[in-house]
Formats: structure tokens, C-alpha cells, sequence
């Protein structure tokens, strides 16, 4: 603690992303913020990646860059590094919005075992398309078993969170963000929901959450079936069934200027979506892309 700052620790996990990451790098030491310590694992990258870190060396706390197990691995060997009183991982194609750790400093009590979870802006590269996130709607009409809406760039929790939770599941290389929130409820943490945008979210070609098909699909249904969700396992299967037809038909209408009417374009085509809330079959969707 330096005078009414806790310490914040933020981790990026990284591998061959040398176009995105300087960007991500600036947004955490642009912050301001006097108590940041700011820890990179890079997974042995062969781009320019190393390049860029090395030129912020002086204001990293540590970084490395070494095979690992996955982002997942990554993550942890930088959490089982950090001293901060607040945790928190920033990919390296996404970034914070300024004066995010200050707010996140103010929200939350070390002394408790807390999440803040807020808003973030998401943005396709090179591209119009851009939108932002409702997540306390989300978490007052959906449980988190349902589907991730913590935003993950998004979301801070204190150390003491992180000890009562315990390590990310390295099992798991799509949705150990998601499965780690749910142990969180399920142990008890404190979640807190702002509306507040604390960061900014990157789509791009080789963007590793809307990727991976047939082995993300595998740990989406296994969290459903481990969680007894059989309306979502029975959504996510007719998803895959019709998904193409289905991303046409939203595609039509980001063409078209129709997004504000996709969910009733989309289930006039496919009635038996009518049961289902809009932002469930858009989440489970946007997990098959």
C-alpha cells in the first residue's frame, strides 16, 4: 500500500501478438495510477513481441518469455508472481480505458473477498462494427452458469478473491475465465456489477476467444452439462445445427443497418428461438464463431 493506493496487479499473457500488444502495454502504464505492478508472460513469442516488451522494460515489474502450458498457465505463473491487493489479467490485444485503475482502487475493499465487474467497449479491427455491454442487466436476468458475462478485461477482484478461488483450470483452454467466476460464486465471493467501461475488447482474425470450434464447444458443454443446464445444452445444439443460416442472417443485417431488429429477424426465421432471451442465444452464438 502507498498511501491510500492499494497495490494493483495486472498480468498479460501473450504469444505472438506484436501488432496489438504495445497498445495494451501503454494503456497500463498510462493509467497514473502510483501502485501498479505490471507482470508479462509470453509464451515464447517469434514475432516482434519480445521486441516491444523489451522497450518497456524500465516500468515492468517482471517479464518473461518462455513455452508454457497455455494462456491459462500463463496466467497463473504471473498471479503466483504477484504481491499486488488487487489482481487482474489484460490480454495483449485488448486495453484499459484511462483512469480505470484509479476507479478500480475506489470500488473495492482488500480487506474483503470481492469481484468488480464493469462495462467494456467492443470493437472489430478494421471494421465500423462496435458496441458496448450491459453487465449488471446481464447479471440481474441470467445466472453465471448461463453463459460468461463477467467481462474479463472488465473484471478486478482482491487478492483475498483470488486465494478463496484458487488457480485457473488448466484443463481448460477456451472458457477457464468463465469456469473461474463460477467457482468464485459458488465459494461465496462478492461480486460487484458497474457500469462503468474500464476497458476495451479487440476482434480480429486471430482472436483466440472466438476461435477454437470444436474444442470451445467440448467445455461450453461440459460446464452446461456439469451445471445440469439442459435448456442451454439443448439451445447450444440447435445452434450448431443451424449456425450458418443463422450468422447469414445477422450478417444481412449489420449490412443493412438492422442490428436493432436482428433478435426478432433471427427468430421469425427460427421460431423455436422465441422461448429463449435474445442475449443468451447472442452469447452462445458469438462462443461458436
Amino acid at each position: 500500500m502507498i498511501g491510500n493506493f492499494p497495490k494493483i496487479s495486472v498480468i498479460t499473457p501473450s504469444f505472438n501478438q506484436g501488432q496489438f500488444i504495445e497498445e495494451t502495454i501503454q494503456s497500463v502504464l498510462m493509467q497514473d495510477y502510483p501502485n501498479i505492478e505490471y507482470i508479462i508472460m509470453d509464451g515464447g513469442s517469434t514475432d516482434n513481441t519480445v521486441d516491444i516488451i523489451k522497450k518497456h522494460a524500465q516500468h515492468i515489474t517482471f517479464w518473461q518469455s518462455a513455452p508454457d502450458k497455455g494462456q491459462a498457465d500463463a496466467i497463473n505463473q504471473g498471479f503466483a508472481k504477484a504481491t499486488g491487493d488487487i489482481l487482474c489479467w489484460l490480454n495483449s490485444d485488448d486495453f484499459f480505458m484511462p483512469g480505470t485503475l484509479h476507479y478500480v482502487a475506489q470500488q473495492l475493499n482488500i480487506e474483503n473477498e470481492t469481484i468488480l465487474a464493469g462495462n467494456c467497449f467492443h470493437f472489430k479491427e478494421n471494421s465500423p462494427l462496435a458496441y458496448g455491454s450491459d453487465v449488471c442487466k446481464a447479471n440481474d436476468t441470467h445466472q453465471i452458469t448461463d453463459y460468461d458475462f463477467y467481462i474479463q478485461p472488465s473484471s478486478f477482484w482482491t487478492k483475498k478473491a483470488w486465494q478463496k478461488v484458487g488457480a485457473l483450470n488448466l484443463n481448460m483452454h477456451y472458457c477457464f475465465d468463465w469456469e473461474w467466476f463460477i467457482r468464485a460464486h459458488e465459494k461465496g465471493v462478492i461480486s460487484v456489477f458497474t457500469n462503468k467501461y474500464l476497458s476495451a475488447y479487440r476482434i480480429h482474425e486471430a482472436h483466440k476467444s472466438g476461435s477454437g470450434a470444436e474444442k470451445r464447444i467440448a467445455e461450453i458443454q461440459k460446464i452446461y452439462t456439469q451445471y445440469n443446464k439442459t435448456d442451454n445444452l439443448e439451445i447450444l445444439n440447435y445452434l450448431l445445427r443451424k449456425k450458418e443460416k443463422i450468422i447469414n442472417i445477422l450478417s444481412f443485417c449489420e449490412r443493412h443497418g438492422l442490428q436493432k431488429r436482428e433478435h426478432l429477424i433471427v427468430k421469425i426465421f427460427f421460431p423455436k428461438l422465441f422461448k429463449y432471451r435474445w442475449r443468451l442465444i447472442s452469447q452462445i452464438l458469438y462462443s461458436l464463431n
